[in-house]
């Protein structure tokens, strides 16, 4: 199982670090960003216009009231003149006017929360856009050994679930913690403005919350990151299952893998209950601390309005403030939380497109124009990174055009490794490796890749008809080349017997067998038509009768070209030119097929082994 590379204790990393990665790879989107954070301010400026219109109104309506009031109080006190009769009439032009504005006002403040939405929703999806192309053109540069020891179905989590919650941040997050900003210091202002002991009441019941949201959120990003990393980990296991549930079955270690996935599900549960708890908190805490400004203003502005100290207006006016003010308190404890998040998932997608690449190639040109097959390895050595002893250790051997070498020797010798270093998925740490005399270190990957044909011991195939698997990336193919090399591996007849030939279309329900699988893999090699090729248990998951055929098939395909084939039974190899035989990363011996027989060393110990009676 691949080692997993990620914070399983959740320890809070570099918030600053992880948030300064984010706001420079969304540089590119300030312009779009600042208009649509100039929108959202201009729409939250127009709801801070808004209560002083409503306290307009509401003096308004309560004009006559007070008025009349007044009349019967003055009768009452016998002032002279003083008569019940009031003729004042209701002010509806001056409230409809009043309403009017308010009315425009506020649709202009829907326009622009509408375009900036429309704005950050499409930045948004070039964000996430960007990350998951850059995502994907990371795996390609990244080396080998770094999916030995990362779980597939993490690297997964990172293009899906933290890029959702990178992009889902930024959507929902980013200009509210502007709009928030603003409204809370404009209604700050304007509560100074209208009352100040008003304003104090309600600063004073808002800060209680306030206090109470910062030592939340200092304690709650912990569990944001194990909740990202503890996602990761269940995927990477989901995927694991999934790939092998045919072995599990057999092996009846469905108990364990079950028990497995308890383990890292109660631990996804308990990270995202307590991170979810902590977000879960912040929008009734700030409810209630609206709702207690809600009664302060009420209480003591009813108090100040029988004292004369201020009209019913204000009152009115402040409620909204109120509003305005614990409004954004919510939204930005929101936030908060939402940046957290993208904290935790910027720091895991970060991380990955930080990795270490291959080396850049820029300078390499050489080239062979025309490429025999000649192949020097020389004083080869190879470690892995985590191991501190060689995979393969000072070997040497030279390879004539067309000749076809085997390697064999027992599990962990480093058969696959070397067909790794000649290909160039791993550089070797000491030593060469040439073709035609040109060291391939010097050549661009690509131009390694494309002088080498190869089958490997796991069948690849992707959604797609026969014909273009077997095409694969290759220009300039005919189809009765394709239908010659499917004949030559016996493919061909049974590829006629489907429904739509060689374009059927190849996935997860086709039922083609494992072997038939391979047979398809080793026709797209025979129409690379490259000078070298690379068989790694070409022939391991095919019956005996078709293995047959494929040799011949082969053996045609190999004539004139240079050959490696890694293979476990050794009966495959007879006619080979050349036998490596390795055993704990070193040649311990070469040469034919009789020679290695008559030599009665470890490779005739090998292949008498195969057919020893049990």
């Amino acid at each position: 199982m691949p080692k997993m590379n990620l914070n399983r204790a959740g320890k809070p990393k570099n918030f600053k670090k992880a948030m300064g990665n984010f706001i420079g790879f969304i540089k590119p989107q300030f312009g779009g960003i600042v208009l649509a954070i100039v929108l959202a301010l201009a729409a939250a400026i127009i709801s801070l216009v808004g209560p002083n219109l409503l306290q307009q109104i509401a003096n308004a309506i309560l004009a006559p009231i007070q008025n009349g009031t007044k009349a019967w109080q003055d009768f009452q006190s016998g002032v002279a003149g003083a008569s019940l009769r009031y003729d004042a009439a209701f002010p509806l032009s001056e409230i409809l006017q009043f309403t009017g504005i308010l009315a425009a006002l506020y649709v202009l403040s829907m326009v622009f929360n509408y375009v900036q939405g429309v704005i950050m929703n499409i930045i948004t999806q070039r964000v996430a856009l960007k990350l998951r192309k850059g995502i994907s053109v990371k795996i390609n540069h990244l080396p080998l050994d770094y999916f030995d020891r990362t779980a597939t179905g993490d690297i997964l989590s990172r293009v899906t679930n933290d890029v959702d919650s990178i992009a889902s941040t930024l959507n929902n997050s980013l200009v509210t913690l502007f709009s928030a900003v603003a409204l809370l210091l404009g209604s700050l202002v304007m509560m100074f403005v209208k009352n100040w002991l008003l304003a104090l009441v309600a600063i004073g019941s808002s800060l209680i919350g306030f206090s109470i949201m910062v030592v939340i959120i200092k304690n709650s990003q912990k569990y944001f990151l194990m909740q990202q990393n503890n996602l990761g980990a269940l995927n990477g296991h989901i995927e694991e299952t999934y790939s092998g549930h045919n072995v599990i079955g057999v092996f009846n270690a469905k108990q364990q893998f079950n028990k497995s996935f308890d383990n890292l599900n109660q631990n996804l549960y308990s990270s995202a209950w307590k991170s979810q708890f902590f977000s879960g908190l912040m929008g009734p805490l700030m409810g209630f601390i609206g709702d207690l400004g809600y009664v302060a203003v009420c209480v003591v502005g009813g108090i100040l309005a029988f004292s004369g100290k201020i009209d019913f207006g204000t009152i009115v006016a402040f409620i909204v403030y109120v509003r305005l003010f614990t409004q954004p308190l919510r939204q930005l404890a929101q936030a908060a939380t939402n940046f957290q998040g993208a904290a935790a998932a910027s720091e895991r997608v970060f991380e990955f497109l930080n990795e270490p690449e291959l080396q850049d190639e820029t300078g390499k040109y050489l080239t062979l124009d025309k490429v025999k097959g000649d192949v020097s390895i020389n004083n080869v050595s190879f470690k892995y990174s985590d191991n501190p002893k060689n995979t393969i250790n000072n070997i040497s051997t030279q390879v004539k055009a067309g000749q076809k070498i085997a390697i064999v020797g027992p599990t962990g010798a480093g058969k696959t490794t070397i067909v790794n270093l000649l290909m160039r998925f791993y550089e070797v740490t000491d030593g060469e490796i040439l073709v035609d005399g040109e060291n391939i270190y010097n050549m661009k990957r690509e131009t390694v890749h494309d002088m080498f044909g190869m089958v490997l011991q796991d069948s690849w195939l992707f959604d797609g008809t026969i014909y273009e698997n077997i095409v694969y990336n290759l220009p300039n193919v005919t189809r009765a080349e394709v239908e010659a090399a499917c004949m030559a591996t016996g493919l061909h007849h049974f590829i006629q017997t489907l429904p739509h030939g060689y374009d059927t279309i190849l996935n997860e329900s086709s039922s083609l067998s494992a072997g038939q699988k391979q047979l398809v893999t080793i026709a797209r090699a025979m129409v690379k038509n490259a000078p070298l090729l690379i068989l790694d248990e070409a022939t391991s998951s095919v019956d005996t009768r078709t293995e047959l055929l494929i040799n011949k098939a082969m053996d045609k395909l190999m004539k004139g070209r240079t050959s490696f084939v890694i293979a476990h039974r050794l009966s495959t190899i007879l006619n080979a030119d050349n036998i490596l035989v390795l055993k704990d990363g070193e040649i311990i011996e070469s040469g034919t097929h009789k020679k290695l027989l008559a030599a009665n060393g470890f490779y005739a110990e090998l292949y008498n082994s195969q057919f020893e009676p049990v």
